[in-house]
């Protein structure tokens, strides 16, 4: 069953096989990370691993049985109890409905360890897939997102109030 776990240094040699085995597949919906991504790649995932240590980003992945990356799921710009969530999947588990569970357990986790109490995420227009998870995991549309935002293209906010999920006392206070 593969596991949600928060991104590592370890980590890095199965994100970037993951990140070049699905290069093509992600391209086809978002904006490519570029060549200068896979270039200073060992840069890029320190800058990642800072921004996770001072608090204003968190950082998961999806890790198979074989220990190979099957997501990722990201938290950025957390502040004032939300943060905005990214995620991709590999090509290769699509339809099968690991995006949606995953996206589940990290709106779980957005509460229980990092004390959120909303989430955003953007999507482009046609990006049907992304919207379909988003809406089985409890999000709903809030409006337009600014095209600069996602690589030029049209798309949709969506937002999930996770304040419903954030366990009460008994008794009040």
């Amino acid at each position: 069953m593969p596991e949600l776990q928060q991104l590592s240094a370890g980590h890095a040699p199965a994100v970037l096989a993951f990140e070049l085995a699905n290069r093509a597949y992600f391209a086809a919906s978002v904006p490519d990370r570029g060549d200068a991504f896979f270039d200073r790649f060992d840069d890029r995932f320190d800058a990642l691993l800072a921004e996770q240590d001072a608090g204003v980003c968190a950082f998961h992945v999806l890790i198979a049985e074989d220990g190979s990356v099957l997501g990722r799921f990201s938290l950025v710009d957390i502040e004032d109890h939300t943060a905005e969530l990214g995620y991709r999947v590999a090509q290769r588990v699509t339809g099968r409905g690991v995006a949606t569970a995953a996206v589940r357990d990290i709106c779980q986790l957005a509460v229980s360890a990092y004390g959120l109490r909303s989430l955003r995420a953007a999507t482009a227009q046609g990006n049907v897939a992304s919207q379909r998870v988003l809406v089985k995991a409890g999000f709903v549309p809030v409006g337009p997102v600014d095209p600069a935002h996602i690589g030029g293209k049209t798309g949709t906010w969506y937002q999930r109030d996770l304040v419903d999920s954030v366990p009460t006392s008994a008794g009040g206070a």
